[in-house]
């Protein structure tokens, strides 16, 4: 007898299927919820990291700014010229000189020196002040009109000095506003008169207060009284002792710009070491507080500072994706079985690597948008809030934004991609004999 066989087709499986995404996107939601503590309490180190990068970058941008506003109110980009003591001997000349400034340096800068835009003499004296209504014994400066217009002088009421005025010698003068409050408490100023050391004075402005944290002289300019130069020049002779008239305080230039303030001031000690016999590199003959150099000292301490701020809160950010990577490890090894009764039932290696990154984009993403949320939030709020003269205003940074987004990105893609690619390797024989 003889036997035959038939060959039969080959069985054909079907072909696993990929996931949909929408049966991602529920497991995902599904595995969250089931460790819903462990769950919140990664997202919050995120949300921390993300409100942490704004809201310190906004901070220490907002001390930078604040700052340079404190400078600029005792001057628009302004150096300050001040008596000194040659250090050096210069042209048969001892060193050890004292160099003392006078007005007529003062012209001869505003003459001589291109570079300068505005220049003016300065005299201070401290008097006493008697209105109609109360008496003081504060600071009186006397300058030059151009004085108003780089030193950030600006009337709430009245009207600022005139070039007139400065020629005529007239006597005109304008209050401080604490100067106003207490000369004139709740009363009318403005055409009221004032006798300074006994002179009669009219009031022809009062300044606006004035946010100010450092000055020079005799203190911040709400407690000051201006007058003409020309005009204190003849009323308050000279009562310090070797002091002659003509002599000054001290003497403000204003550069024709801030890029050319070092070029400025090297003609100014030209000027002055040509008048008085010192060498200009002579830096101890005038001492000159140079406004435009403490604003760049501090623009790179506060450079810096919010680089500082920028890496904690970058670093903290760093840490939450730690923290992402380590709930995903532990969400691996705890639904070992899992993946492998889902491989035996047909799903791939792909398929497993997409839920796990799902879960860990669905963390990062999630409290990623709510300390973006919370920290421009925060920051627009705290603008809304008086802050006081010692806290800034912090100032929302797109570069902290963006950066903080792109750490966010690498910190989706790496603290699930490590978990993920650990899940989708195990075998189903492993997962499923695993205890």
């Amino acid at each position: 007898m003889r036997i035959r066989f038939q060959v039969l087709p080959p069985l054909l499986l079907p072909r696993p299927q990929t996931m949909p995404l929408y049966e991602i996107f529920r497991q995902t939601i599904a595995a969250l919820w089931a460790a819903k503590l462990r769950s919140s309490l990664t997202m919050f180190g995120i949300v921390w990291g993300i409100s942490s990068v704004i809201l310190l970058v906004g901070l220490g941008i907002g001390f930078g700014i604040d700052q340079r506003n404190q400078l600029r109110s005792i001057g628009t980009d302004i150096a300050i010229c001040f008596n000194g003591k040659t250090a050096m001997p210069y042209q048969g000349y001892a060193a050890g000189r004292q160099i003392v400034l006078t007005v007529d340096d003062a012209v001869a800068i505003k003459e001589g020196a291109p570079l300068v835009k505005r220049v003016s003499p300065e005299l201070t004296r401290t008097v006493t002040e008697v209105s109609r209504w109360n008496a003081a014994s504060r600071a009186v400066r006397g300058v030059w009109p151009e004085y108003q217009l780089f030193r950030s002088l600006h009337v709430e009421q009245g009207r600022l000095m005139s070039a007139e005025d400065e020629r005529n010698g007239a006597r005109v003068v304008i209050l401080g506003a604490d100067a106003n409050r207490q000369l004139f408490p709740g009363e009318p100023a403005i055409g009221d008169s004032v006798a300074i050391a006994g002179y009669p004075y009219i009031v022809i402005g009062v300044l606006a207060a004035k946010e100010q944290n450092g000055s020079y002289g005799s203190g911040p300019d709400n407690s000051q009284l201006f007058v003409p130069f020309s005009a204190m020049e003849r009323d308050f002779p000279p009562d310090d002792k070797g002091e002659l008239r003509g002599d000054v305080n001290n003497i403000v230039i204003q550069p024709v710009s801030s890029a050319l303030h070092v070029a400025a001031l090297r003609e100014v000690r030209q000027v002055l070491g040509a008048r008085h016999h010192f060498d200009p590199t002579d830096l101890d003959a005038v001492w000159v507080w140079d406004t435009l150099q403490d604003a760049e000292f501090l623009d790179n301490i506060f450079h810096a500072m919010t680089v500082f701020f920028a890496a904690v809160a970058l670093l903290t950010l760093a840490l939450g994706g730690i923290g992402v990577m380590n709930i995903m490890l532990v969400a691996v090894s705890e639904r070992t079985r899992e993946i492998g009764v889902r491989k035996a039932l047909g799903a791939t290696a792909a398929d497993i690597r997409r839920q796990f990154l799902a879960e860990s984009a669905m963390i990062t993403l999630v409290s990623g948008s709510i300390g973006l949320l919370a920290g421009v939030g925060i920051i627009l709020a705290l603008r809304l809030l008086p802050m006081g003269p010692i806290l800034p205003h912090p100032v929302l940074s797109a570069t902290a934004i963006v950066s903080s987004l792109i750490t966010l990105a690498a910190i989706t893609l790496s603290a699930g991609t490590y978990p993920a690619l650990r899940a989708a390797s195990l075998t189903p024989i492993e997962c499923l004999r695993t205890d």
